[in-house]
């Protein structure tokens, strides 16, 4: 009986068991969170979040297989307006306070091409979880990235959010209600 372990044991290594996902942790220096609205119908007023923290569990060979956790603080928002970037961690909107924070955590994922995929998840921002889908596409993998050697990813995404959805509808709908998310984000191999 030993034998039989040890000889099925042998064979699975030998060709290579299914490779399970690879972690890979987010380079918070390169990955952005940019949202816009229209402003009472005069213009497109831009955002930015930033300091993400968390990880990709990357499957190269089955992406459908792979998963996504982020996080990034509410208060790292900036929208080049001081006043307007206080207002929004006001009551009016956020209610913010030091250490809350933006999570998605994946639930699935659609491969729908060569480099693309939609990416469901729970979005969780100012107390509410929703699920949002993310149409995301994979700019590159590399095996060694040209300034650390280390192996890399890059990933750009979109969606569309109604801020209502989230508890900060303040002034809908003569500010736009819809707000578009784009999402650009590197991460490297975990050690």
């Amino acid at each position: 009986m030993k034998n039989i372990l040890l000889a099925t044991a042998l064979a699975l290594t030998a060709t290579g068991a299914v490779a399970a996902p690879e972690k890979y942790e987010l380079d918070p220096s390169h990955s952005q969170v940019v949202f816009s609205y229209n402003h009472l119908g005069f213009s497109t007023t831009y955002g930015i979040f930033s300091g993400f923290a968390g990880e990709i569990m990357f499957d190269a060979e089955d992406p459908a297989a792979s998963s996504v956790n982020v996080s990034m603080p509410v208060m790292s928002m900036f929208t080049g307006w001081e006043k307007r970037d206080e207002h929004f961690m006001s009551e009016d909107f956020f209610g913010a306070t030091e250490g809350d924070m933006v999570t998605f955590t994946s639930t699935g994922i659609e491969v729908t091409g060569d480099t693309t995929a939609l990416i469901t998840g729970d979005l969780t921002m100012n107390g509410v979880t929703k699920s949002v889908v993310l149409d995301a596409r994979l700019n590159q993998k590399a095996d060694a990235h040209p300034m650390n050697s280390k192996p890399w990813v890059g990933f750009d995404a979109t969606t569309t959010l109604l801020r209502s959805d989230f508890g900060v509808d303040k002034f809908t709908p003569f500010v736009s209600d819809e707000v578009a998310v784009q999402i650009s984000v590197e991460a490297g191999k975990a050690e």
